[in-house]
């Protein structure tokens, strides 16, 4: 199927035809390069659910003693 590209302000686009175009038209998606072609998915919006029953299955003495303390260097931030 041969569509065509075209320019919208500084950026290139390409027209998706109808027989190709995802079920919702306004979704989000994740543009990527691989020589020279381009992949188009769709972003699966990532659900909180489960995820207190996750927590929950930690051991009773998960992180007891905590995190590994490392101590902070002091940074060089220049003129900004």
């Amino acid at each position: 199927m041969l569509t065509r590209l075209f320019r919208s302000g500084n950026s290139l686009a390409v027209r998706i035809p109808k027989e190709l175009a995802f079920a919702d038209a306004a979704q989000d998606v994740e543009i990527e390069r691989r020589g020279d072609s381009l992949i188009i998915r769709p972003v699966v919006a990532r659900s909180l659910a489960g995820v207190a029953q996750a927590i929950a299955s930690f051991p009773p003495g998960f992180m007891a003693e905590g995190r590994e303390h490392y101590e902070q260097k002091e940074r060089d931030w220049g003129d900004s």
